[in-house]
């Protein structure tokens, strides 16, 4: 089962466009977004919907979701 954690993420907004940068774990730890190679509103595997990115973070791809009503950003996490 997943759930949502939520992060801190560092976004550039552009021309009416959001973009995430980089992203801060609970812990302290913050990695760069080396690329996204997709954007679109998906539903998440931890329940709800956003704007899911599709980053790559050190040549791993990662899942990232934006909720605009509530302004938060998540990833799924494993329980």
């Amino acid at each position: 089962m997943l759930r949502r954690v939520y992060i801190d993420v560092l976004a550039q907004f552009h021309a009416g466009r959001v973009r995430p940068v980089s992203l801060t774990l609970a812990d302290g730890r913050r990695y760069v977004i080396d690329r996204i190679t997709d954007v679109r509103r998906a539903p998440a595997k931890s329940g709800g919907a956003g704007l899911r990115y599709t980053c790559v973070i050190l040549e791993r791809q990662v899942a990232l979701y934006f909720d605009e009503w509530e302004n938060v950003w998540w990833y799924d996490g494993r329980k």
